[in-house]
């Protein structure tokens, strides 16, 4: 059920135990093959494949496509709201439908830069709404649900999410293959650096020149019809377990 179809007075007719979806993403550099709305064409698709199979079960929010994108922005076309703008920005929708009566609220992000001001979101709402039990907020990364699409097809090169790389290469290949240019030519870049698992600061110019990360040459339209599959279904399967949640517990399953 998409958000922008309904009326306020059909909006507030629904169940607030229905879980809401708020889709974000990004608009950023995306090596010289894919575009820059990459990772907000995939987010879209991912969720729009979950919406269709979930059907009145869940209501959908459109898509936010400005994302916490400062690391790319040594490269033109990057739009960014900084870290804090963006953790700010994502608090106040979880604040709008609380006050709006719903409970259950789940970002589901297509943008590793995104993850940590994420992360830090559902925390800091939490803790303002400390005496409630009946709320849950979640952020979850599509490709860090548990799917491994290595596993269905023996041929995928990368066994991670890089940046525009042979996974996202391969999903825009199977929606947008016109937006989609050399990648045949693109370098490999590869993964890891020294102080692993420390984390480091970085923007994206000290780790790759031409903007990707990853092996963008193995791309192929069939395994980016297999990653939607496989990452749908993870999608499908979170927001399953958030509408079987007995509404209070940490652990709740289905109601009785």
């Amino acid at each position: 059920m998409q958000l922008t179809d309904l009326s306020w007075p059909k909006v507030q007719a629904l169940s607030k135990d229905m879980p809401v979806v708020f889709p974000v993403a990004a608009l950023e550099q995306h090596g010289r093959h894919l575009p820059v709305f990459t990772d907000s064409l995939l987010a879209g698709e991912i969720v729009r494949r979950a919406a269709a199979k979930l059907g009145d079960r869940v209501l959908v929010a459109p898509l936010m496509w400005l994302g916490n994108s400062d690391h790319h922005l040594e490269f033109p076309g990057t739009l960014s709201a900084p870290p804090r703008t963006y953790l700010d920005l994502l608090a106040g929708l979880l604040e709008n439908f609380i006050q709006h009566g719903f409970k259950r609220l789940v970002f589901i992000n297509g943008h590793g830069g995104n993850d940590v001001p994420g992360r830090q979101v559902v925390f800091e709402v939490r803790q303002r709404h400390r005496e409630r039990n009946d709320l849950l907020l979640l952020f979850a990364t599509y490709w860090k649900l548990g799917g491994q699409p290595h596993t269905i097809r023996s041929d995928f090169k990368q066994q991670q999410m890089g940046h525009a790389c042979e996974w996202e290469t391969s999903m825009i290949l199977r929606i947008a293959p016109q937006l989609v240019g050399d990648w045949k030519g693109a370098p490999p870049v590869e993964f890891g650096e020294a102080f692993e698992p420390a984390a480091r600061g970085w923007i994206t110019k000290d780790r790759s020149e031409p903007g990707h990360i990853g092996y963008p040459s193995a791309a192929s339209v069939e395994k980016g019809e297999t990653l939607f599959r496989v990452f749908s279904d993870d999608v499908i399967a979170l927001l399953e377990k958030v509408i079987a949640w007995d509404g209070k517990s940490w652990n709740g399953g289905g109601r009785s």
